[in-house]
């Protein structure tokens, strides 16, 4: 599929940046330093800001399917943010025309236009020339999960732009520090659960990043930080992506073997865990009755599951193989959400032996 044929009314070179890290870690004063050299290449440049897009009551996750949370795909969450790179597409079809933002997703429509109204009308850029200048979108999140970052990549493939990554690695002191100092700073618990989600570029496990940099951002950037940073930017906007071609039936096969995989080594570790709760309940010398009944409920619940986790698994979206899924540490979630319905179960049986 042709860029033209995605409908894209725009033919000057454009680029999209992922600036991903913990908050407070830099990425608004290095998008701040993209800006200024951006205006003396003489490209039109903006931030795409997440936190003043997005409304804050979005941020919380609304139920669990299955027991099970994966990637927060269930929150309103990533619905803003979904209609977020959907007004990004609608402006690379009709630049000239302001996307219409869902009306069950909004996202901040004035924080919106002040985005774009710098690629329409950029100050330092000829006027004669402007429609042709390079378009850089500079996205400002803190994007821990490589399946968030994927979802750009994805829009960049689909219109045959730039795209590149850039990651701010910072020490947590120091982003706990310049947090406390802010105006608004968020609680320190969200900057430390962050930490355990953090997940950076890795272009050995994911080759659609390979066109990233790592900025150690603990103290003040230099500039040749700067000047490493322009120079990808620059490599990506000569080197678009090529459109994917339609590979629909090898993303079904591929949902449906790592679903296959996910269930059948959580079913192993379910077992596991039913054989510690049948050791438990002997040693508490439980009736030979209420044995049987453990030993239904548990298989029951085990049964019921799994059915519920494969059934998540492939409702969940693109799961590709440029985008490996960490297995291992969706079959750990899993068993560990059955390990406390076991927990329930045995203490429901050894209170009924009382």
């Amino acid at each position: 599929m042709a860029a033209e044929e995605a409908g894209v009314v725009c033919r000057a070179a454009a680029c999209l940046c992922v600036l991903c890290g913990l908050p407070a870690a830099g990425k608004s004063t290095l998008a701040r330093n993209i800006l200024s050299s951006a205006a003396q290449h003489g490209w039109r440049a903006c931030v795409v800001p997440y936190d003043d897009l997005i409304p804050v009551h979005a941020f919380q996750t609304k139920g669990v399917v299955g027991g099970v949370k994966l990637q927060e795909t269930h929150t309103e969450w990533k619905l803003h943010r979904q209609a977020l790179l959907r007004c990004m597409e609608q402006f690379l079809e009709k630049p000239q025309v302001l996307a219409e933002l869902p009306s069950n997703c909004q996202i901040n429509r004035a924080a919106w236009e002040k985005c774009i109204q710098a690629l329409l009308q950029p100050e330092a850029v000829d006027c004669s020339q402007a429609d042709q200048a390079p378009l850089l979108f500079l996205l400002d999140d803190n994007f821990y999960y490589p399946s968030m970052r994927y979802e750009v990549y994805q829009l960049a493939r689909k219109y045959s732009l730039g795209f590149c990554q850039m990651y701010l690695q910072c020490d947590l002191e120091s982003c706990i520090s310049r947090n406390q100092s802010r105006s608004a700073p968020i609680p320190t618990e969200v900057i430390l659960d962050m930490v355990t989600r953090l997940e950076p570029p890795n272009p050995q496990k994911n080759s659609w990043e390979a066109n990233s940099i790592s900025l150690n951002t603990t103290d003040d950037l230099s500039k040749c930080d700067i000047q490493r940073v322009m120079e990808l930017i620059s490599s990506a906007l000569n080197n678009p992506l090529s459109p994917a071609e339609d590979n629909t039936e090898q993303k079904e096969a591929d949902r449906l073997r790592c679903a296959t995989s996910v269930v059948h080594q959580t079913d192993q570790a379910c077992r596991r865990h039913i054989s510690e709760a049948m050791k438990t309940a002997r040693e508490n010398q439980l009736t030979p009755e209420l044995m049987r009944t453990l030993a239904a409920q548990l298989n029951e619940s085990k049964a019921t599951f799994l059915q519920n986790l494969r059934k998540q698994l492939l409702q969940e979206a693109s799961l590709t193989q440029e985008e490996d899924i960490d297995v291992e540490r969706l079959v750990k979630r899993a068993a560990d959400v059955f390990d406390r319905e076991k927990k329930e179960i045995l203490l429901r049986i050894k209170n009924d032996n009382r």
